[in-house]
């Protein structure tokens, strides 16, 4: 708008449309608040002294007397520092597979005269619909001795059909004039995709790093299935103990009377450790997720 109360084509606006615009924004709010509260909920919880926040009933607006003894034994457990390195370990090399798997396998399909090109995409689709089920690929995992290992964890989900397609459709918006001119600069497939198509993929590229970290950091059911050491437990899979199975032990034993309550601002600290660094890789990538899901977008 160019001026207050008018249009861009100078026009007044109505009574309707300020009406309209106002209404608008106050769904908007309401669905921010409605998503933005539980965790702030939680991380006041997780601040709160136990003792009011068990007596606490209803909405909390709060923190009701800040003290930090939750996140104190949180950062100090043992199985929650081994869980965060483990979950590390597990995002940065499983986000390296999973890209370079779709990068490669994108490029390859992306090729307008690969012979197969129609019938693999096509094998590919029909992996979103349809698998063997949990227990044939258990059996497969366990007979290719990659039970109890981290390879469990990321060669079978290596790549992502869902995040193949949307490389592969970047990879295919970009212009054939340019593989062209390359090819007759002496160019090679290898050179093409490292010098011109990932160069100009990367808003692509970017929403798959986050997709795929993302999804590896979260990630605990595969890790409950394959895995029995648990030195190579994720954190997820210990926050799963803590919050599910209610399993506080290991980070309030030895407390007796007033500090019992603890128990409970230990679950909402280790939900906010769990989730921080998310919350703050997110920001950086946010700029590219619309355009890099637009450009890669399935055309009709």
């Amino acid at each position: 708008m160019k001026g207050f109360g008018r249009r861009q084509n100078g026009c007044p606006e109505s009574v309707g449309s300020y009406a309209f615009r106002g209404i608008n924004a106050m769904i908007m709010v309401c669905i921010a608040m409605i998503m933005l509260y539980p965790f702030l909920y939680v991380v006041f919880a997780s601040i709160s002294d136990p003792n009011s926040l068990i007596r606490h009933r209803g909405i909390l607006w709060k923190p009701y007397g800040v003290q930090l003894d939750a996140y104190s034994l949180v950062l100090n457990n043992p199985n929650i520092a081994m869980g965060y390195l483990n979950t590390v370990f597990y995002v940065v090399l499983g986000t390296v597979i999973n890209m370079a798997m779709t990068i490669l396998s994108a490029f390859v399909l992306a090729r307008r005269n690969f012979l197969l090109r129609k019938p693999l995409t096509l094998m590919a689709l029909i992996t979103m619909y349809f698998s063997g089920g949990m227990i044939p690929l258990y059996l497969q995992v366990n007979r290719l001795g990659l039970l109890n290992s981290v390879w469990a964890l990321l060669l079978p989900t290596a790549m992502s059909t869902y995040n193949l397609i949307i490389m592969r459709t970047a990879f295919s918006n970009i212009p054939a004039e340019l593989e062209e001119s390359a090819f007759l600069d002496g160019a090679n497939e290898w050179v093409i995709l490292f010098r011109i198509v990932v160069p100009l993929s990367m808003a692509t590229l970017a929403v798959m790093v986050l997709f795929y970290s993302v999804n590896i950091w979260n990630g605990w059911f595969n890790a409950m299935i394959y895995l029995q050491d648990r030195k190579l437990f994720p954190l997820q899979l210990i926050l799963r103990e803590i919050l599910i199975a209610n399993d506080t032990s290991s980070m309030t034993v030895g407390m007796t009377g007033d500090k019992v309550p603890l128990a409970e601002s230990v679950k909402y600290a280790t939900i906010v450790v769990a989730t921080l660094p998310v919350l703050c890789i997110y920001p950086f990538l946010q700029k590219y997720f619309v355009k890099g899901v637009m450009i890669g977008a399935l055309k009709g």
